[in-house]
């Protein structure tokens, strides 16, 4: 199996997120998908490497037969479902190049390290369901996150800082509140540069 791998030691820092924790945010994304039932991420994990602790992620191949530059704009709900779970992440770069169309039909994402912040950052290529109303399934799925997350043993606590988690709740209960998609926001770059 071929993999990824992003050294702690190798982060370039950023102004905006804590120095060191880019590999934590890339798991902690993961964990999400999981507790949802949704499996938008390769297999990810924390472990020790040749230049020391980092994040470990399942190689995928692509579907090459898919133009993403087309792909990206279309109703797809697989695109839907992704443009969800960059709600809850706060995902501030969701590119057209980190969706991962499988051969086998699925819709995986990549580069998930600019995630969790307190702030509502938003930013994605991902906004054909803006303000659109969430359904039933989606509703019953945030539900159970919620849920799962409240539980005191959960993993993505050591992962994120304190602030970053109760953000993480009141995004999910405002998606749940409003039941809708959220909007681009006035304060912030809707779209990442480059988007591709």
């Amino acid at each position: 199996m071929s993999i990824i791998y992003k050294p702690i030691a190798g982060e370039r820092p950023l102004w905006d997120f804590e120095e060191g924790n880019l590999a934590s945010r890339e798991y902690a994304s993961y964990l999400i998908s999981e507790l949802l039932g949704w499996n938008l991420i390769p297999v990810t994990i924390l472990r020790d490497g040749p230049f020391g602790e980092g994040m470990v992620q399942q190689w995928i191949d692509i579907d090459e037969s898919i133009d993403l530059a087309l792909f990206y704009r279309t109703d797809d709900p697989r695109l839907r479902r992704l443009a969800l779970f960059d709600a809850v992440i706060n995902n501030t770069d969701r590119k057209i190049g980190h969706l991962l169309p499988t051969q086998d039909g699925r819709l995986l994402g990549c580069d998930h390290g600019v995630t969790f912040h307190e702030e509502d950052k938003l930013r994605t290529v991902l906004w054909q369901w803006a303000g659109l109303p969430l359904d039933e399934s989606e509703k019953a799925d945030l539900r159970k996150l919620l849920s799962a997350l409240e539980n005191e043993d959960i993993e993505i606590v050591q992962l994120i800082t304190e602030i970053e988690f109760q953000a993480l709740l009141a995004r999910i209960e405002k998606l749940l509140s409003t039941s809708e998609f959220p909007s681009p926001s006035e304060d912030w770059p809707a779209v990442p540069w480059p988007p591709f």
